[in-house]
């Protein structure tokens, strides 16, 4: 059954939102537009081909990569585009880890002189790093440098946008990146087009965002997304204001319980027990896969093989 949803826009914060303007293949050109904003100017990209977003390792020890986005240059650089939408731990071990998926599948069999393509991982993220919060600094651009600080190799850059920060008004908005990033963030509030917006992109933008172009089916999809976007927030926001169950085991399984429950749905008997008896250690290890999880089948299997 079809809902009425008020907003005029989506949220680009929710996946279907931003799988709609940046991962389908009639709307390339927007996530290209965006992503030239954050590229220095000898190596914008003109075109992108969308690869599959799902890899898995080369032995059965790596666990498998999903990203949100893997899409490849006219250039043949790589580009992972991932959502993140809340706070979990080692989440910069876990990008560099997804990054050596782009790397590792340029090996080719036979003679290779293992020259690779550049990789770029782009995180789209809906909160603050805690070592970065009291720094201004928005967007992080990431290169593997010497102990001079002089670049040591210019084909793997890691950056990450930390969207909470930003806070300009319409009236503020300076440059493109400024409009992107505005869109990014407040893209649902808007009851019409800005006039600052009156471009060519933006306006197409606008036209593949707006709710009331979905088909029913599209609509529904949009509902459940947003739906799962919203009970996470609530759940962080709870989680954030009953600080004194933070560090405590019963604390981390019961927060960890209830966003299991949100995004994949009710547990098996087995599952639930598995789960209340897991150890400190391990409770560790799953707030780590909780956004690798795409069912309870995955849930199921990675207890299975924690247990084995």
């Amino acid at each position: 059954m079809t809902l009425y949803l008020k907003d005029k826009y989506i949220n680009l914060l929710t996946d279907f939102g931003f799988k709609r303007v940046f991962g389908t293949e009639p709307n390339k050109h927007l996530l290209v537009d965006f992503l030239n904003t954050l590229l220095p100017n000898d190596r914008q990209i003109a075109d992108i081909t969308f690869k599959n977003n799902e890899t898995v390792g080369n032995t059965t020890i790596d666990r498998k990569a999903i990203f949100d986005i893997y899409c490849q240059g006219t250039n043949e650089e790589r580009f992972i585009v991932e959502l993140q939408k809340a706070k979990q731990n080692f989440f910069k071990d876990r990008s560099v880890f997804y990054a050596t998926f782009p790397i590792q599948e340029q090996a080719l069999k036979g003679d290779w002189n293992f020259k690779l393509a550049p990789v770029y991982a782009v995180g789209i993220l809906d909160f603050v790093f805690d070592d970065h919060r009291n720094s201004e600094t928005l967007i992080h651009t990431v290169d593997l440098k010497d102990q001079n600080c002089n670049v040591f190799y210019d084909k793997l850059k890691f950056i990450y946008i930390e969207l909470p920060k930003f806070q300009k008004t319409l009236a503020e908005l300076e440059t493109h990146g400024d409009k992107w990033l505005f869109i990014l963030k407040n893209l649902a509030e808007l009851t019409d087009r800005p006039i600052n917006f009156q471009e060519e992109i933006f306006n197409e933008l606008f036209d593949v965002a707006e709710i009331a172009n979905f088909s029913a089916i599209e609509q529904d999809s949009y509902q459940n997304s947003l739906k799962y976007y919203r009970d996470l927030n609530n759940v962080v926001d709870t989680s954030r204001e009953e600080g004194r169950a933070e560090g405590r085991a019963e604390g981390k399984l019961e927060l960890l319980l209830k966003m299991l429950s949100i995004k994949l749905g009710e547990f098996s008997e087995t599952s639930l027990t598995q789960l209340e008896e897991i150890s400190l250690e391990r409770l560790d290890k799953l707030g780590e896969m909780l956004f690798e999880f795409q069912s309870i089948t995955d849930l199921e299997r990675w207890l299975n093989e924690e247990r084995d």
